[in-house]
C-alpha cells in the first residue's frame, strides 16, 4: 500500500502497482526510495503525520512528519519552520535514549521538509488511565522512577520539555514508559526565557513561570510531572480545578483524591507542585534520591564476633570490627539552571498569561492529535491503537490566548454544494459539525481538514447545529421544522422532535446536557428533554421570530434574541428551570441574529442588523456597542477564556474585539461572501468560519 502525500488531499491509500492518486492525479512517491507512507495519522495548517513503512529495514513501521504550511504571512511560516526543525534537533541529540524516539532522517523532497522518526508501539497514559482507571501509589511510584530518569538525561543535554502530560508519555509494549512530543523543547541557558507574550506547555500542566513570562526550568518539567501523577491518581484534569482555583488547587490536591497517598508520596508530590520554582526540586536527580533514600547506616554500638574458617582455630574466637557501611550509591547530579535572583517585582499571581503561539511543540502548530502511541488510530496495525479518550466532558485546552498577535488561515473546507450557516466543535476539539442551505450536516476532522461523513434527513436546509457536553450526541434544527438528535460518533439519527408549527431557527444545549432549547419562527421557544426527546414546556412572549438561543455556563438563564417589527424588545432572558421570563433588554435594534454568553456567566453578547452590544447579564444593563462592521452581524463567539468576541457578518469579514474594553483587535478577510457563523474551539486556539461562498475557513490566533 502507498499513500499520497499531497497535504491538499484526502490521502487514499492504493495498492501496490498503482502509480498516481485516485483523487488527485499526483504520482505516488516513495520518500527517498526508502520510506513508504501507507496511511495518514492527523496534521493541520502546517503539514500531516503519516504511518509508513521503511523499505531499507524489512518495511519496520515508523513515522513521517510533513512540514507543508498553509499559510499567509512570514512570520508564521518562519516559527512553524524553526520547530520543526527544532524537533529534527532535539530528536537527533536525544535519541540515542532507549525511551526517547529516534530520528531516522530529516531531508527536504519535493519542495517540502520531511522527518522521519521511529515509530512507538504501544498506548499514551492517558488511554491507560481510561482504559484501566486510576493510578495507586505504587503505580504512581513506578512511572516516577521510570520517567523521571528519562528526564535527568533531558536536563542533563541541556533541553526542558515543557509540555510533559499523560498524552505524551507513551507505554511501550515491553512496559518502560517513553517521553514524545520534543517540539516544544527549548534549549536551557543560565535563565530561559522565549520571546515576551509567547507560552507553550499544556493548560493545567504547565507552571506559572511557564504561563505568565515564558520562562522554563528543569523545576518547571517537575511540576508537569507533578500535576501528571495528580491526574493519573485522581482522574481529574488539572485544568479542571485550575478554572475554579487558579494555583489555589496544589495546596489542596490532596482532597480530590479517591484514595489517600502516603505521607512521604505526598510531601513529594507538594513539592513538585509548589507554585514557586524556586521552592521545588531544582533537578530530577533530587526526586529520585527522596524517592529512593539510602538505607540507614548499621549502628557500631557491638563488636561482631565470627568464626572464621580453617586453619585459623576455632576455639580462639576473632574480634573483626564492622566495616563502615558502603554509601549509597552515587547519582550523578544535574546540574542544574540557578535559579534566578527574585526581582522586586513578583508576577502578578492574580494575572493571566501572555498569549500562547503553540501548545504541544508542533501540536500547536501541527494539531495531530496523540494516542496511543502519540499519533491517530491505525487500525489496519496488529497492536491495538485507538484515539485518545476524553475523560470528561470539559475540553483538555492547553493555554488559551489572553490577547491576539497573529491570525493564520491555515484551511479551507469544501464540500457543501450551499451556503455554511452553522457550525458546532465537539468539547474534545476533534469534531466540527457544519450545517448548510444543502439541507445536509457535514463532520469534518477539525485537525486535518479531512471530512468524516455527511448527515442526510432534514427535508429542507439546516439552520443550527449543536454538540452536547458530552460529546456524545448532536443536535440540528432545520426550516423543515423540526429537531434532530444524531450520534455524533457513528452518524446514526436517534430521533426527530416535533412541535414546531414553523421553521426551527436555533437549537441550545444546557451545561448538565440534559435540556434542549429551540427557538423558531413560529415565535415559541421550545425546551426539551435531550435523553427522552419529550417536550418539557413552551415560552411565549416574542411577537415574532425567535432567531437565536443560549444557554449561561450555570444552566440558569436562557437568553433568546429575536425580530420585533414594532419595539426594540428583541433579547428575553428566561429562567430555564420554571420558564418564567426575567427581563426584557430594549436594544437598539428591532433585529437580534446572535447571542452568545461568556464563559463567567457574567457577559452577554450580541449580533444584530447594525451592531454588536454587551450587556450586564446579571443586571440587564448595556455596558457598550462595539461598531466597525458595514453589514449585519450574522454571529457572535466568546473564546473560553472569556477574553475574545468573534463577530462574522454580512460585509464578507471576520472581527476580533477584546471583550474587557471592546476595542477592535483585528479584522479577517478571505470570505467572498456573507460569514454566517463563527465558532471557537475549547482550547481557544482555532476559529472556525461559515460563508455563503459555500466554504468553512479554519484559522489559528496566535
Amino acid at each position: 500500500m502507498t499513500c499520497c502525500l499531497n497535504p491538499a488531499c484526502h490521502n487514499p491509500s492504493h495498492p501496490d502497482g498503482v502509480n498516481f492518486c485516485s483523487n488527485c492525479g499526483i504520482p505516488l512517491i516513495v520518500l527517498r526510495n526508502r520510506y513508504r507512507p501507507i496511511k495518514t495519522l492527523g496534521g493541520g495548517g502546517f503539514g500531516k503525520t503519516y504511518l509508513a513503512e521503511d523499505v531499507d529495514k524489512l518495511n519496520e513501521h515508523c513515522v513521517i512528519k510533513q512540514f507543508a504550511p498553509q499559510v499567509q504571512g512570514t512570520a508564521s511560516l518562519n516559527k512553524a519552520t524553526e520547530l520543526f526543525e527544532q524537533e529534527a534537533k532535539r530528536l537527533q541529540q536525544l535519541g540515542r535514549h532507549p525511551q526517547i524516539p529516534t530520528l531516522l532522517a530529516y531531508f527536504n523532497e519535493d519542495n517540502r521538509l520531511y522527518l522521519v522518526q521511529e515509530f512507538i508501539a504501544g498506548q499514551n497514559l492517558l488511554v491507560e488511565l481510561q482504559q484501566q482507571g486510576i493510578f495507586n501509589q505504587q503505580k504512581i511510584k513506578e512511572l516516577l522512577l521510570d520517567l523521571l530518569e528519562i528526564l535527568k538525561t533531558v536536563h542533563q543535554q541541556q533541553v526542558i520539555h515543557r509540555d510533559i502530560k499523560p498524552e505524551n508519555i507513551i507505554r511501550h509494549s515491553d512496559g518502560k514508559l517513553v517521553l514524545i512530543d520534543f517540539g516544544a523543547s527549548k534549549q536551557l541557558t543560565a535563565t530561559v526565557m522565549t520571546n515576551p507574550g509567547t507560552t507553550i506547555g499544556s493548560f493545567g500542566y504547565a507552571p506559572l513561570e511557564q504561563m505568565q513570562g515564558g520562562e522554563a526550568y528543569p523545576a518547571s518539567d517537575l511540576y508537569s510531572v507533578g500535576a501528571t501523577c495528580f491526574h493519573l491518581l485522581s482522574g481529574i484534569h488539572p485544568w479542571e480545578l485550575w478554572k475554579r482555583q487558579g494555583y489555589g488547587w496544589v495546596g489542596s490536591w490532596r482532597q480530590h483524591l479517591p484514595q489517600p497517598v502516603s505521607q512521604e508520596l505526598g510531601q513529594i508530590l507538594d513539592k513538585l507542585l509548589h507554585e514557586e520554582h524556586q521552592q521545588r526540586y531544582q533537578s530530577a536527580t533530587e526526586v529520585l534520591q527522596d524517592l529512593n533514600p539510602p538505607p540507614p547506616p548499621v549502628p557500631l554500638t557491638q563488636p561482631v564476633i565470627t568464626t572464621p574458617p580453617s586453619p585459623v582455630s576455632p576455639t580462639q574466637p576473632v574480634i573483626v570490627k564492622p566495616a563502615s557501611p558502603p554509601p549509597p550509591a552515587k547519582i550523578s547530579p544535574l546540574q542544574p539552571t540557578p535559579a534566578p535572583t527574585p526581582s522586586s517585582k513578583q508576577p502578578n499571581k492574580q494575572s493571566l498569561w501572555g498569549f500562547i503561539i503553540l501548545c504541544g511543540g508542533l501540536t500547536g502548530f501541527w494539531i495531530w492529535q496523540s494516542s496511543l502511541s502519540g499519533y491517530q488510530d491505525s487500525p489496519s496495525l496488529t497492536q491495538t491503537f485507538k484515539p485518545t479518550p476524553q475523560l470528561s466532558n470539559s475540553p483538555q485546552p492547553s493555554l488559551t490566548p489572553a490577547s491576539i498577535s497573529e491570525v493564520t488561515l491555515a484551511n479551507t473546507l469544501q464540500g457543501h454544494s450551499n451556503e455554511v450557516n452553522s457550525l458546532a466543535i465537539s468539547p474534545d476539539g476533534k469534531t466540527l459539525a457544519s450545517g448548510s442551505f444543502d439541507n445536509t450536516i457535514k463532520l469534518w476532522n477539525l485537525a486535518t481538514g479531512e471530512q468524516i461523513r455527511t448527515l442526510t434527513g432534514h427535508s429542507k436546509s439546516l439552520e443550527s447545529v449543536v454538540i452536547s457536553p458530552d460529546g456524545k450526541t448532536l443536535a440540528s434544527s432545520s426550516r423543515d421544522n423540526t429537531i434532530k438528535l444524531w450520534n455524533l460518533a457513528t452518524g446514526e439519527q436517534i430521533r426527530t422532535l416535533i412541535g414546531h408549527s414553523n421553521e426551527v431557527l436555533s437549537v441550545a444545549i444546557s451545561p448538565d446536557g440534559k435540556t434542549l432549547a429551540s427557538g423558531s419562527r413560529d415565535n415559541t421557544i421550545k425546551l426539551w428533554n435531550l435523553a427522552t426527546g419529550e417536550q418539557i414546556r413552551t415560552l411565549t412572549g416574542d411577537s415574532e421570530s425567535v432567531n437565536s438561543v443560549a444557554i449561561s455556563p450555570n444552566g440558569k438563564t436562557l437568553v433568546s434574541g429575536s425580530f420585533d417589527s414594532d419595539s426594540f424588545d428583541t433579547i428575553k432572558l428566561w429562567n430555564l428551570a420554571t420558564g418564567e421570563q426575567i427581563r426584557t433588554l430594549t436594544s437598539n435594534s428591532r433585529l437580534v441574529y446572535s447571542v452568545a454568553i461568556s464563559p463567567d456567566g457574567k457577559t452577554l453578547a450580541s449580533g444584530s442588523f447594525d451592531n454588536i452590544q454587551l450587556w450586564n447579564l446579571a443586571t440587564g444593563e448595556q455596558i457598550r456597542t462595539l461598531t466597525g462592521h458595514s453589514e449585519s452581524v450574522y454571529s457572535v463567539a466568546i473564546s473560553p477564556n472569556g477574553k475574545t468576541l468573534a463577530s462574522g457578518s454580512g460585509d464578507k469579514t471576520i472581527k476580533l474585539w477584546n471583550l474587557a474594553t471592546g476595542e477592535e483587535i483585528r479584522t479577517l478577510t478571505g470570505h467572498s461572501s456573507l460569514v454566517l457563523s463563527v465558532a471557537i474551539s475549547p482550547d481557544g486556539k482555532t476559529l472556525v468560519s461559515g460563508s455563503s461562498d459555500k466554504t468553512i475557513k479554519i484559522w489559528w490566533l496566535e
